[in-house]
Parts: C-alpha cells; structure tokens; sequence
C-alpha cells in the first residue's frame, strides 16, 4: 500500500501455502505451529484462551481464539514484525528490522491513520516505485486465434491534436475496466479513453505544448498506470525524465522522479521495482523505492549487437522472476535477461532485418504471457507475432497485409497489451489509432 508520490507503505509478506507441523513445548503442551502464527492446543478448554494474559501473545500481538480447534492464535500487530520463530513469537517494531524495508535513502515510521508502516523519501529523493503492478498476467491457450478484422476503440480520425485524434502515438496501457491511457507523442499529451466512448479521448497530462515546465512533456513514449498512488507515470525523453501526474481531478502538473536520462520504455515489476530503458546509454536501468541512480539490469556495454549489448532499446516487460525483456529495435531483436545475468538469451528475431518468420524488422511493444509465449509488434512488417517459449520462428496473429488503413491492417504498429479477457489491443502509431481484436 502506497502513500504519497515521495512515501510508500511496506506491509508483511505471509507464505501462500504454510507448512502445518506439530511439536511439544518444554512442559509438554501440544502445539500446532503455521507459518508465522502459533497455535495453542487445550482440549480441555471451553472458554476464550485469550482472556487469560492475552493468550501469552505479548503486548505488541492480537489473541484470537477458534472455538472448534481449542486453538489460540498470535498475531503481530499492524507495524511489528515477528523476528522470533513459528514456536515462539516476537513481536518488535518493523521499523526496527532492517529499516522497515525502506532503504537507505528513507526514514520509516508507523502510521496510525492507516495502520502500516510508511517510509518517507530523505530530502533530495522521491519515491520511483509503487505497490501496483504493471504485470498483467493474461492466461491464454496456446491455440487461441484472434479476430483478424481490429475495432477502433481510440482515434482514427486521422493525425491531428483534438481530443478524438492521436498524433504518432507510441507506448500505452489497458486498465483493468479496459480504460486505454495512451502517450500521444507528437501532440505532447497522454490521452485517456474510457471503455465504452470510443468517440473522444480526455487529456490527463500534458496537452500544454512542448516543454520543460511541471505542466508540460516533450514527446512522451511511454505510460503506466499506479493503482495505488492513483497516477501515471510517464516517459518524458524530450526533457529527459520520468515523471508521475497524479489522475485526481484538477491535477495541472507533474513530479520528477528520475532526471538525466533518456528514457523510452518503462516497466514495474511484483516487487515494487520500476524499469527503465535507456535508448542513449544502451541499457535498462531497476529503481527501487527512493533510488534515483538505479541499477544496471540490462546492456551497459555500448551500442552492439553482442548478447551483453543492447542497440536501440525501447520496450519492456518483467515476468514475475524478475526476468526483463527487451525490444530492440536496432538489432531487429527481443532479448530476454534473466534475472542478475550479464547477458542477454535471444528470445524473438535476431536473424537480421526481414520478413521470414525467423525474422523481425523494428520491434517495438512486447507482452508475455502465462504460458512464457511472447508477443510482439514488428513495425516494417506491419504485423503482430507470438513466439512460443523456445521458439526459433514466430507465428502471425493479426496483421501482415501490408501498410494500410484497412481493419486487418495497420501503418507502424508500437504497442500490445491484452485486456483481462485475452483480446489483443494493437496501437497503430501511422493511423493514429489503437484497434482491438476479440480472442476466439
């Protein structure tokens, strides 16, 4: 749970699937031990366990007692954490415990008004992540097929920078109402269209012209949606920051989060993590909390085609191992870096610019899904692919007639992403439009 663009709340982590054992303590009482929680066992008991010295929880735990199993429950306090064992537990200040898991460039405190622990910035640095996800984890059968015909559900109306145009859009996202939030470069703006109204879009950052002030962005590329902060966060690489807009109503500015680079590509990770791509330094950077410097996940070794390098990097995705993929559009590639690797497994394209299966020509938006397969947009081929994990050619899914305008075509496709139902969104940067093809 997250508080402020410059603070974050840290709650505790709970196994999905505790191991259940029993032992004896040293005057014999069976116990039942779960995880973190220990269980008191006394058959013999009709009334509460927990009216009696607080079930022997200890001030900083809650007692609850279960009627069916004679048991007795602890459990820490919302800003304590046990450090003691699953037999024996110690309830102590979380903030205590390695700063709250705040790191070091903030201070952890415990906020009564909301019941967790809070880590607030040190001054000079602003919170880069948030406790929302930008994972989408679609399930989707190997076999499925989409429409091949795409529904216009923002734009299309040709290149322009009213609110029912797009003008060269390059990154977006799909909520999970289907709501689109779209980064409209050339119009210097990021674009909303709800579910539903696929008639006009609304302006929800930028829109003031190109520029450095708060209120302004100068060719955004890239946009996520932070649940738990109620913003997005935005790639400005005309001003060479990231930046957070908060999506409350009379929101007219923004907040710097990361300055001095030339961000293309942004993803967040189930740790909190944020990602960003580096399309001038060749390489993808992980920022946690209140970090501003960040750490090399990816390239770094120059512009090349070497598997420790990166040539022209735009889009990103991280799996929940925190595995980055990356589109490079330059080496006509997706990579994927594992996890602390120093470097790259190719994983889509790789044989050089083309059109052959084997091939891709300007990969842009990725998107993986359960199954491990990955989709891409390859732009000069004006089609969208699904390479399966380990795959050595790619299949089309929508696409591939050539550049048109036509509902089975598109003219510079730069963005995929799914809805929770699996069909397949397409932004169509040439068009001006993002198209939507329904899963079969």
């Amino acid at each position: 749970m997250m508080t402020t663009a410059c603070s974050f709340l840290s709650g505790e982590n709970h196994s999905p699937s505790p191991v259940i054992s029993f032992i004896k303590s040293q005057k014999g009482t069976p116990l039942l031990v779960s995880d973190k929680y220990i269980f008191k066992l006394n058959k013999a008991t009709t009334t509460s366990g927990c009216s009696d010295n607080n079930g022997d929880c200890g001030a900083n735990a809650t007692c609850s007692y279960n009627a069916t199993t004679s048991a007795v429950k602890c459990t820490c306090k919302a800003g304590y954490t046990n450090t003691g064992s699953a037999v024996n537990v110690v309830c102590i200040d979380s903030c205590t415990v390695n700063n709250g898991d705040c790191g070091a460039n903030a201070t952890c405190s415990y906020n009564a008004t909301i019941n967790a622990v809070e880590c607030t910035c040190t001054d000079g640095y602003i919170y880069t992540g948030s406790a929302s996800q930008d994972i989408r984890t679609v399930n989707i059968s190997a076999n499925a097929n989409w429409a091949q015909n795409g529904l216009t559900i923002a734009g299309g109306n040709g290149a322009g920078g009213a609110t029912n145009q797009l003008n060269w859009p390059y990154g977006f996202v799909v909520d999970d109402d289907q709501t689109v939030i779209i980064a409209d470069s050339w119009n210097n703006r990021i674009m909303q269209w709800t579910n539903g109204d696929t008639t006009n879009g609304q302006v929800v950052a930028g829109g003031n012209g190109a520029g450095s002030g708060l209120n302004q962005l100068t060719m955004p590329t890239d946009v996520l949606i932070d649940n738990a902060t109620d913003s997005l966060i935005i790639c400005d690489p005309g001003n060479q920051r990231v930046v957070r807009w908060s999506r409350l109503s009379g929101t007219i500015q923004g907040e710097i989060l990361i300055d001095s680079i030339t961000c293309y590509g942004l993803a967040m990770d189930e740790q909190i993590y944020l990602y960003v791509s580096d399309y001038v330094k060749q390489e993808v950077r992980r920022y946690q909390g209140c970090d501003k410097i960040g750490i090399l996940v990816a390239g770094g070794n120059g512009q090349g085609s070497g598997l420790n390098q990166l040539s022209y990097p735009t889009f990103l995705f991280v799996d929940g191992q925190q595995n980055v993929y990356v589109s490079e559009w330059q080496n006509h590639r997706v990579m994927k870096w594992n996890k602390g690797a120093i470097e790259g497994i190719v994983v889509a394209g790789g044989q050089g610019a083309g059109s052959a299966l084997t091939q891709l020509n300007g990969p842009l938006g990725i998107i993986v899904d359960t199954l491990g397969a990955l989709y891409v947009v390859d732009e000069f081929n004006y089609r969208a692919m699904r390479w399966t994990q380990g795959a050595t050619r790619g299949t089309v899914i929508v696409g591939d007639n050539g550049q048109g305008a036509g509902a089975n075509q598109f003219y510079n496709p730069y963005g995929v992403s799914f809805d929770r139902y699996g069909n397949l969104f397409v932004l169509d940067a040439g068009n001006g439009r993002v198209q939507r093809f329904s899963i079969e």
